[in-house]
């Protein structure tokens, strides 16, 4: 066989080698993500959201934010800063490729009239029942209420860093429709 053939050959080999390689990276880094957010990002915690199923650009989006200290969580703040820009890539395409399932939850009926009733500023983004209308919104239908009521208290509070644009609707609903409106969409499958 030809010298050149064969470094090329090997290139190939190694190019494979190293997408394998980054492939499986990624998933066990995923792997780690279940320990919060459950398995294939399907929560099951009062405040940890379900993030299997979301849209790419929104999570890439989202894993930057913290990482550059634009959006505020305790906890994912410290874990995404050891991340390299690559590997948030390959974990918001991981988790974007799987399915958005709604999670079971009690809500109550009261408060989910009320929520529906109160969602006007989200409806743009998020849609009627919560799906996503844009690929840099999350899903919200099925969502965690404790969760998402925890985020929207967040929006509303100047002093803890979260991204302007939706800080400004965030500040649209009154504090006590928050509730209400984490239980609308909590509810919505």
């Amino acid at each position: 066989m030809h010298r050149g053939v064969i470094h090329a050959l090997a290139a190939v080999g190694l190019a494979v080698a190293g997408i394998a390689h980054a492939s499986g990276t990624i998933e066990a880094l995923a792997r780690t993500c279940n320990n919060c957010h459950g398995v294939n990002g399907v929560s099951s915690g009062d405040a940890m959201p379900s993030i299997g199923g979301l849209p790419e650009s929104y999570l890439k989006t989202v894993m930057m934010e913290w990482k550059e200290g634009k959006r505020y969580s305790a906890t994912m703040a410290r874990l995404i800063k050891g991340y390299t820009e690559e590997e948030i890539s390959g974990l918001a395409a991981y988790f974007s490729k799987l399915p958005w399932t709604p999670v079971a939850q009690k809500t109550d009926p009261k408060l989910v009239e009320r929520g529906k009733q109160a969602t006007q500023a989200c409806v743009s983004c998020h849609g009627p029942t919560g799906k996503a209308m844009m690929p840099t919104a999350p899903n919200m239908n099925g969502q965690i209420a404790k969760y998402l009521e925890l985020e929207m208290r967040k929006y509303q509070d100047d002093s803890v860093p979260m991204p302007a644009m939706m800080r400004m609707m965030a500040k649209q609903v009154k504090p006590e429709d928050i509730e209400a409106i984490a239980h609308f969409y909590a509810s919505q499958k």
